[in-house]
């Protein structure tokens, strides 16, 4: 497949994303001269690992008991899972219910029914997990004027960086009515708009959180779907999505490549590398060999983008122990 890949990030236009930020101030900042209070809001809900591990063996019309005890043989505990997902189940209706209570007409959604349609008929999004759901939320809203915000709904187990404060997981009517009374204002963030152009795309999404399952389960939980085929393109095709942290390009199934031996009999993963061309602002072109290419924004530069390029102390330490022993040899 031939795929020339163009990226915009600006803050205008499309490309720019309207948050709510300084909701625990206690006046009104400049920049709010009014309230904000949307008539439909959709709540977008993070699937827990319960819920994942759930749909995963659901083909296998395994009981709760069987789930219970293949989690103990994966080493993974049962009862902490049920107890994570019944702590975010709980805050995610106390978020619906608070909104329910002031009038507003409320769609709650999981990540698979998350869709431009919803995104369409809400006035604002609001994403109750973490981080990863936020970024979710962000993505499918492609104008810069609806705003997204997150709610932490397992703050002892999640940072949240870009939702609320963590006290207004446990109050939300609180943020609500500092909402309606303007006591907050807006912080534009950076997204990327990506173009792709050749053949042999897929046009629609797939989100790496459905292709952890295996093939089969794929296909048996997707049955009632239609599989959209990859279509022949002519020209620049904008992706229906935004990228609130970065954008990473590179090979889908790059560890997914085993080869087994027969003697002496031993099975191994190889990593595949991607080859791609890269020009920069209409540069001159040029070959590259990678594990991949990710492009961030100023949001994500302090996520994965930040620790795939840091060292750790311990790796900068055993590297001047070899320069350290080399130089001994040499002297």
């Amino acid at each position: 497949m031939s795929l020339c890949l163009r990226l915009l990030c600006s803050v205008c236009g499309a490309a720019a994303l309207r948050v709510p930020l300084g909701v625990s101030s206690l006046r009104a900042l400049s920049g709010s001269a009014e309230g904000f209070r949307p008539a439909r809001v959709a709540v977008v809900a993070k699937t827990t690992r319960y819920e994942f591990e759930q749909q995963r063996y659901r083909s296998s019309g395994l009981s709760e008991a069987e789930l219970r005890d293949l989690l103990a043989l994966k080493g993974s505990s049962y009862n902490g899972l049920l107890q994570r997902y019944n702590i975010h189940s709980e805050n995610v209706e106390h978020i619906v219910q608070s909104l329910r209570k002031e009038g507003t007409d409320v769609r709650l959604v999981k990540r698979r029914d998350y869709d431009e349609e919803t995104v369409r008929w809400a006035d604002a999004i609001i994403s109750a997990g973490g981080d990863g759901t936020m970024l979710l939320a962000a993505s499918k809203v492609q104008d810069r004027f609806k705003p997204v915000i997150g709610v932490n709904t397992d703050p002892e187990r999640s940072e949240g960086h870009l939702c609320l404060p963590v006290r207004y997981t446990w109050s939300f009517p609180e943020a609500l009515q500092k909402l309606y009374r303007g006591e907050f204002r807006w912080q534009w963030r950076q997204r990327i708009r990506l173009y792709l152009e050749g053949t042999g795309i897929n046009l629609t999404p797939v989100d790496l959180h459905e292709q952890q399952l295996s093939l089969e389960q794929h296909n048996k939980a997707h049955n009632s779907q239609l599989e959209q085929k990859s279509v022949a393109v002519s020209g620049p095709q904008l992706l229906p999505v935004r990228a609130l942290n970065e954008v990473f390009i590179g090979e889908s199934l790059s560890s997914r490549v085993n080869y087994k031996s027969c003697k002496p009999r031993f099975t191994f993963s190889l990593h595949r590398a991607s080859y791609y061309e890269i020009s920069v602002d209409d540069g001159p072109w040029e070959k590259q060999k990678s594990s991949g290419l990710n492009v961030c924004t100023g949001t994500g530069s302090k996520a994965w983008s930040y620790n795939i390029n840091k060292m750790s102390s311990q790796s900068v330490e055993e590297l001047l122990n070899i320069g350290s022993t080399w130089r001994c040899k040499l002297s």
